[in-house]
This record gives C-alpha cells, structure tokens and sequence, in this order.
C-alpha cells in the first residue's frame, strides 16, 4: 500500500493544506479498504482516490468550523529536492493554497481536480458524487471568488536566493528605507502561531506599517537565529532555526523583484513536519 500513500496525497494535501491530517486520512482510507471485500471493485486507485479526496472534503469543513475565528495558514511543504515517490508537481503553491482557504471545502475540492490534475467535469461528478451541472457551478463559484486576489509568479529562480538574503542585510541594518523599496505598494503579511503561539499581529498591509513590523519582529524574535533560504511549496522562502530546531518559516511571494506576500508561520505544531 505505500505506493498509494504517495499517490494519494497530492490529493489529500491540497484540499486540507495539512500534511499531517493528509496522513491521517489515507491511513483510515487505506485501513478501511482493506477490511471491506474489496475484489469487486474495478478501479483500485479511482475508488481510492475518490475516497481520500470526499474524506478530506468532510475533514476540512470541520476543521474549517474549528479555525474560523483566527488567521490560519496551510503547512508548509518542502518542494526543494526531486522526489522519485512523490510527483512534487502535483503540490499548489503557497500563495494558491492560502486563496483557496476563500473556498469552501465542495468549491476547492472541484477546483482541484479541474485545475490541477485536470479532470473532466464527467470524472469530478463522479469522483464528489455531484451532478455535471453542480460541478461546473461549484467551478464557476470558485473561479469567481479566487479572480478577485491575484497570486504573482512565484516559480523559484536563482536570483531569489541572492534577494533574500539581501533582505535579511538589510534587515540586520535596520534600513528602513532600503527594505521599503523591496515592497510592493500593497504587500501583505500573514503570520499564523497556531493555538499556543500568539503573533504580534496576524495581517498587516501597506508598505510603511510591514517594514515596521519587519524589523520590530527581527530585532525581538529572530536576530540571531542562523536561517536558511529554501523552495517551500514552489517559493522561495526563509526558515529561522533556535538551536537547530525550526522557529519560523516565512514563504515570499514575489512579483519580478518585490515583495507581493509574506506568509509567517511560527505554528510549532506545522513547523515539526517531515515534509520540511
């Protein structure tokens, strides 16, 4: 069964943003598979697939109900080595990840399967156990609500680890007008602590009032931790280790040179992932 765990979870993962709770729902979804008479069935993987993906729909409403009063951004996921068991490009971006967080679970579950492993609206209705004609409404919703947020091209290039370390001299600097200059006029940044860990603020918009919180969040938190500039879910990114153990993981996303996004997950219970 280990091949289907691999094959399973670019599904799982996606509609739940959560690489611990993707396992745990193969895990039962596998367990449950094998208990049942299963040598009628067909489609092994299809009716495996099928499962996983209506399983984490039913997880992520709950979990949804769960986080609606608070900032909550997905697990970060390590796309930076080639992986022979696992199709990393099957894994959504960050920035598209947290858009989809403005779906709900039916909505981003048909978005995937259309826009990411491009299926038919025939093999969605029968994967979710909807009518065509539902699930070209739940795509059209979706479609709708994801066009009013732009996400920028974020695929990895080598300059961006000269930018980001760049970035963070000039953060040691405390340069305030330098960093300034890095920002897109309408950045953003998201800081998410989990249940435990209570951020200075969890958004902050406009150019002035993020450099500030930069550098208030450097010289506080993290001068002199030793980071390291990796590829996280296809961005470049910066993570902070306290005496080797993972403290912060800050996902970028840029458009050209300058700073659209920072996504700040300080969550110790994200940060343990394997998958970082």
């Amino acid at each position: 069964m280990k091949n289907y765990h691999t094959k399973l979870f670019p599904y799982a993962y996606n509609i739940l943003g959560s690489s611990e709770d993707a396992k745990d729902v193969i895990q039962d979804v596998l367990m449950n598979y094998s208990l049942i008479n299963n040598r009628e069935i067909e489609n092994e993987t299809g009716y495996l697939i099928k499962s996983v993906i209506n399983q984490s729909i039913n997880l992520k409403k709950r979990r949804s109900k769960i986080s609606a009063n608070s900032l909550w951004l997905p697990e970060p996921y390590s796309t930076e080595s080639a992986d022979d068991n696992l199709n990393k490009e099957d894994i959504l971006t960050y920035s598209m990840l947290v858009l989809l967080e403005n779906l709900t679970a039916k909505e981003r579950a048909v978005f995937i399967l259309k826009e990411a492993f491009n299926y038919s609206h025939k093999e969605i209705a029968e994967t979710v156990n909807f009518s065509i004609e539902n699930c070209r409404k739940l795509l059209s919703r979706a479609k709708s609500k994801l066009s009013e947020h732009k996400t920028a091209n974020s695929i990895p290039h080598p300059q961006h680890t000269s930018f980001l370390e760049n970035y963070i001299e000039i953060i040691k600097k405390g340069d305030m007008d330098s960093l300034e200059k890095l920002l897109a006029e309408d950045i953003l940044l998201a800081a998410d602590g989990g249940e435990n860990i209570k951020v200075v603020r969890e958004l902050t918009t406009g150019t002035r009032n993020v450099s500030k919180l930069i550098l208030y969040v450097y010289k506080a938190f993290l001068n002199g931790l030793s980071f390291k500039v990796k590829i996280i879910n296809h961005q470049p990114a910066i993570l902070f280790y306290k005496e080797d153990v993972l403290y912060n993981c800050q996902v970028f996303e840029l458009d050209g040179m300058k700073i659209k996004s920072i996504y700040s997950v300080v969550d110790p219970k994200k940060l343990a992932s394997p998958f970082l």
